[in-house]
């Protein structure tokens, strides 16, 4: 009864505590799109084409995070806190180089970038606007995430939602006064959104960075400590984290290219994608948070060396998983058309929106199980590879293909390509029921 409460009441803990974070930080993103919904049309499809490079540095940094938190929570499960600090010092130059050569990529050729995702050029020059100023932020994200990670591992969650908190509220405010001139501000539009996500960013980390150097006291992490990679847990951190850096790059280039095959639909694919995009990143929130909160759990009885606990844990997270699915699916399809209700957008992007929230409501449940099995379980369970090569396999042989056909040669209708361009996360089950269930991927990585 004892271990059954544990088990509860840390995984809802890390559950709520990560998901009210990724809420809120994805809700940054969304903030920028709703204002900018309601002050130019073109400036908003400009963002969330800009958002996709942005997108594609979440994946990297999350993919780096998710290589510390397995190893780092295996260590914390033996309390071995001096091993922890020696994996965050690999993954945080790890973040930092991947930030900085991202960073330099869109500050040398912003509109060369984005004119990748689309050739309409009003909307690739309001989106190099937003980009050339966000491009400053990609080092400031990578630091304070990977310390957020590196809490994480230590099962300290609440620093991620706080400071989180502190982002959206700076956002918000500042996109008030920015975007449309207010308070005896200049009217600056879609660099206005810029800056203020960029000097919101700026207040994430401050807050961050003294909560863990001054607050915090389970590590008692040092500065000294962050720049001190030994090189035997570097080779330790990239053997985990690699896979799982990967992955993410996978899929956010596969991203940036379904985003680029939506892009030569038309305006109106254009705008119904920069709507539901943003919505489908925070409904992501629940399955993301799942794959979180089950990965720390998993590693550390993994750490601990207790199996058949573990057997226990993956059979009450499956349950959880299905029923997260269920609800996440749910909400979204009963929501859709008061979700694009808040946008100023034409009849056509109206409509197709809510078409592409329909298909979006349904691939989520797929998600919702697949995502936090793969990505949580047994990433978590020390098998980061496994995922890789998965999504390797469904995105570049089966979905980029199929919808590539789908859009260009067969010319088939809009909805039929975005449903082919999410089909994944429903075939992906099939997968995860299978390799979950099996347990081969328990592997003890510590030294």
């Amino acid at each position: 009864m004892k271990k059954d409460t544990y088990f509860y009441k840390t995984y809802f803990t890390l559950f709520g505590t990560v998901a009210a974070q990724s809420l809120i930080v994805f809700s940054v993103n969304l903030a920028d799109s709703v204002m900018l919904g309601r002050y130019s049309e073109v400036a908003m499809s400009g963002v969330s084409l800009a958002n996709q490079i942005q997108f594609l540095l979440i994946c990297l940094i999350n993919g780096v995070g998710t290589g510390l938190v397995t190893l780092g929570s295996q260590y914390w499960g033996k309390r071995d806190t001096a091993s922890v600090k020696k994996v965050y010092a690999a993954a945080f130059y790890t973040a930092v180089a991947i930030a900085a050569v991202m960073a330099a990529v869109v500050s040398v050729a912003p509109a060369g970038v984005l004119g990748l995702l689309s050739d309409d050029t009003e909307i690739v020059a309001a989106g190099a606007q937003y980009i050339r100023i966000m491009a400053h932020s990609y080092l400031v994200f990578a630091v304070s995430y990977s310390l957020i990670c590196l809490m994480r591992a230590v099962e300290s969650v609440r620093i991620g939602f706080y400071t989180s908190v502190v982002a959206l509220a700076v956002n918000i405010f500042l996109n008030y006064v920015l975007i449309f001139g207010h308070l005896g501000f200049p009217e600056m539009g879609v660099k206005g959104a810029a800056v203020a996500t960029l000097i919101s960013r700026v207040a994430e980390l401050v807050y961050v960075l003294f909560y863990v150097f001054v607050y915090e006291k389970k590590l008692r992490l040092r500065v000294a400590d962050v720049f001190k990679a030994e090189r035997s847990f570097v080779r330790d951190y990239l053997k985990v984290g690699l896979p799982p850096v990967g992955s993410g790059g996978s899929w956010g280039v596969a991203m940036f290219l379904q985003t680029a095959i939506i892009g030569r639909l038309g305006a109106a694919a254009i705008g119904a994608n920069a709507v539901s995009a943003p919505v489908f990143q925070v409904v992501a929130v629940l399955y993301t948070s799942a794959s979180s909160a089950s990965a720390v759990l998993t590693a550390k009885t993994v750490g601990e060396g207790d199996l058949p606990r573990l057997k226990t844990y993956v059979k009450r997270f499956q349950v959880i998983f299905l029923i997260t699915g269920a609800v996440s699916s749910a909400v979204l399809f009963s929501c859709r058309r008061l979700i694009v209700g808040f946008y100023d957008v034409s009849a056509d992007t109206r409509a197709l929106s809510v078409t592409f929230l329909t298909i979006l409501a349904i691939s989520v449940f797929g998600s919702a199980y697949e995502a936090p099995c793969l990505v949580g379980v047994v990433s978590g369970g020390g098998d980061t590879a496994f995922v890789f090569k998965n999504d390797i396999i469904f995105m570049w042989c089966l979905v980029l293909p199929l919808s590539a056909l789908s859009a260009f040669v067969f010319r088939w209708p809009i909805p039929v390509t975005f449903f082919l361009l999410k089909m994944d996360q429903l075939l992906k089950c099939v997968v995860a029921v299978v390799k979950v269930n099996r347990f081969k991927w328990v592997k003890k990585l510590t030294r």
